[in-house]
């Protein structure tokens, strides 16, 4: 697994050998496996994302009640033609919303990196194929490049939200998406790691205070934010708008910050949001009734 993003820049650059490629070279030397084989099985997580999309039952309350059926309500919404963000960023908050909703309602997703993130990177790969009527294949290229960034996060610093908080969860799973949009629509390794370290720096910090304990309020919404954050990263990084502080140091800097925070806000269900008034009504009337 690569440490560095600036690696997989540097080689890209020397070898000529695109972004997507190092990465499955490398997953498929620490898995053993054919590179055949590992394209197949990138493929089947991608139809997996699409289906955790296409699959999503309006009807479907979580447990707890907190969540579900928004997804619908924002659907409605988009078609009536009342969303001022445009056809395809409207689209990418309607996935967002709905493929995290079905994490929370218990149905089949892919944890991108975390199921609390799931909707992220799902919902920005199928919007921009929906938009630009992009292959599978490359969808599958698109994922790799997600999964170097997610890798060297890891690598680097954390991806649960009870390590670093929120933004281990719904920040790295921005940049992953950046990262990922980058590639599609032209940009090389080095637009690649900018769009990663944009979108996270912009999260930096964010707490994990999920409700009652419950990976629902706010961690569904956050997807929402997450999935448009990447696409503003993206869309900065090919306009040339480059970060000013290298990515690996923004995912350092996550680290820190991550270690540093108190763990009321990670992922504990005591702090922030969860210790609010409401929060802890949630809390109580939940216990009480299960």
């Amino acid at each position: 697994m690569y440490k560095a993003l600036e690696d997989l820049i540097r080689e890209e650059q020397s070898s000529g050998i695109p972004f997507w490629k190092l990465v499955q070279k490398d997953d498929c030397k620490e898995q053993n496996k054919s590179e055949e084989q590992s394209f197949q099985e990138m493929q089947y997580i991608y139809r997996s994302m699409r289906s955790s999309f296409e699959e999503y039952d309006a009807k479907l309350l979580s447990a707890s009640g907190l969540v579900g059926g928004e997804g619908a309500r924002l659907q409605k919404w988009r078609e009536a033609g009342k969303m001022v963000s445009g056809e395809f960023i409207s689209s990418v908050m309607e996935k967002a919303l709905k493929i995290s909703e079905s994490n929370a309602c218990m149905k089949r997703i892919v944890a991108a990196p975390t199921a609390g993130s799931c909707g992220v990177v799902a919902a920005v790969f199928l919007g921009i194929q929906e938009k630009e009527q992009i292959s599978e294949e490359k969808m599958a290229e698109a994922l790799y490049v997600a999964a170097g960034i997610g890798g060297v996060i890891a690598s680097r610093a954390f991806l649960s939200g009870a390590a670093g908080g929120c933004q281990a969860e719904i920040g790295s799973a921005s940049a992953m998406a950046a990262g990922g949009l980058v590639y599609l629509l032209g940009g090389d390794a080095e637009g690649i790691a900018n769009a990663a370290a944009l979108a996270l720096k912009n999260l930096l910090g964010l707490a994990c205070d999920p409700v009652a304990g419950l990976v629902e309020v706010p961690c569904v919404k956050r997807n929402v934010m997450g999935a448009v954050n990447a696409i503003t990263s993206a869309e900065l990084t090919m306009a040339g708008i480059r970060s000013k502080i290298p990515p690996d140091e923004v995912i350092d800097a996550m680290r820190f910050i991550g270690r540093g925070m108190s763990e009321e806000i990670r992922e504990t269900g005591k702090g922030g949001l969860a210790g609010t008034q409401t929060g802890i009504h949630y809390r109580e009337s939940m216990s009480q009734s299960w």
